[in-house]
């Protein structure tokens, strides 16, 4: 164990953060997201919500400046009011980056497509429906 580093990443998890760069892009998942079969590499976090995570990711992971679709989740279907997740992925991403963040909706079908050119895929124990998000990794400013 070290000091400073949140429990939810796990050694995996960190090393698979460390060897991305510009560009590339995370999926975390919520316990629905069929996450092996969409996977180029696959990290379990059972037992963790996709907030949990992504509290922990956020603060080591820069979102592309550059881009505006940096923060994406999954469009719901009609009937589906706006998940309240979405209200915390967003203060999440706003507290690390230190300006407000806005989360980009994608169709699932598309993010489905995303998910499987992505980096890799954390999958979660998360319950609550539409709780999946993609962040592509920006650079680290001196």
């Amino acid at each position: 164990m070290l000091r400073g580093i949140p429990f939810e990443l796990s050694p995996e998890l960190m090393h698979i953060l460390m060897s991305m760069g510009h560009g590339d892009e995370i999926v975390i998942a919520d316990g629905n997201f069929p996450a092996a079969s969409n996977a180029r590499r696959l990290v379990r976090a059972d037992g963790l919500s996709v907030p949990a995570v992504l509290g922990a990711v956020a603060p080591f992971f820069p979102l592309d400046a550059y881009a505006d679709d940096h923060a994406v989740i999954m469009q719901t279907g009609g009937e589906v009011a706006t998940p309240s997740i979405w209200a915390e992925f967003a203060r999440i991403l706003t507290e690390a980056e230190g300006k407000k963040v806005t989360l980009t909706p994608i169709d699932r079908f598309a993010f489905y497509e995303r998910a499987r050119q992505a980096f890799a895929v954390v999958a979660t124990s998360e319950t609550a429906i539409y709780a999946n998000i993609i962040l592509k990794k920006g650079v680290v400013l001196p």
